[in-house]
């Protein structure tokens, strides 16, 4: 049987998704769970893997078991195994022939920035920060130039696996919530740091260091020495992974797991309820 895991984690507690000898990851410690709660062996399958110090709301993952439990029994089993920084949101019994990352069609990214003067201790860890004022509208411009299918070259790090360099991003938009740049990002797939590389050459612009015809400069250059420095992995958070009807997996979005006590700091609780959170 197969089974598909929604899981949220917080990076700064994880030395990345992949196994490691140090047995520090979101892989190890769900797979160690899973043999605690059934006695098996697995190995556990994700959409896509994060580096140290990157979020997920949104991770999806798939394990093959011999074990059969009740979809939320899988929810709360795991979850008393779970250190307390990572959590199975939901589970579901898929076809055999589902697997999390190769029948995924697209995935969501979000990077959010603090944008003030003074770093914030708090949020130290959960976002990247900025103390020159940034120009979301020029980001925005920006981040236009990569809508569609390009060879992404620019923005791929060394040590890339992908076959190509040619993805499709569906979306990219930059908005300003009071103190925050939220950075909202969808393709069918992603390179190796491209995100993060992504919002580097953003900020590059969001501070006047580049114009905004810049970056459709870097895109056709298809040289990562073209582009910014890749940008801190501490802001970044995979949000959701799509996939075809046929899964009845739901793509929803998961909120930005910040408090809302945090946002509303720098926002009015009118402007977090327009934003989503609610």
């Amino acid at each position: 049987m197969r089974v598909a895991l929604g899981l949220e984690y917080d990076g700064r507690s994880f030395e990345g998704w992949q196994t490691q000898p140090s047995g520090q990851t979101v892989q190890d410690y769900l797979e160690a769970a899973v043999v605690q709660f059934t006695g098996e062996k697995v190995k556990a399958v994700c959409a896509g893997r994060t580096d140290a110090n990157v979020h997920a709301t949104g991770q999806v993952i798939h394990l093959d078991t011999g074990a059969d439990r009740k979809e939320i029994s899988w929810v709360r089993g795991l979850n008393s195994y779970l250190p307390t920084e990572c959590a199975v949101r939901w589970a579901k019994v898929v076809p055999d022939e589902f697997h999390a990352r190769f029948s995924a069609c697209s995935r969501t990214y979000e990077y959010w920035i603090v944008n003030e003067p003074v770093r914030s201790p708090i949020l130290s860890g959960r976002t990247g920060w900025v103390f020159r004022p940034l120009n979301e509208k020029n980001m925005e411009a920006a981040g236009q130039f990569l809508v569609g299918e390009h060879d992404f070259s620019s923005f791929r790090a060394a040590g890339c696996q992908s076959k190509t360099p040619v993805k499709n991003i569906e979306y990219l938009h930059v908005i300003r919530l009071g103190r925050f740049i939220k950075i909202r990002v969808k393709a069918n797939a992603f390179l190796y740091h491209m995100v993060r590389n992504i919002v580097g050459c953003l900020v590059y612009v969001g501070t006047g260091a580049r114009s905004v015809d810049w970056m459709g400069e870097v895109l056709e250059a298809k040289s990562r020495q073209a582009a910014a420095p890749t940008f801190y992995p501490t802001g970044l958070y995979l949000t959701g992974v799509g996939y075809p009807e046929i899964f009845g997996l739901s793509t929803e979005l998961r909120r930005f797991p910040a408090d809302k006590f945090l946002l509303t700091n720098s926002m009015s609780l009118s402007s977090c309820r327009a934003a989503g959170f609610d």
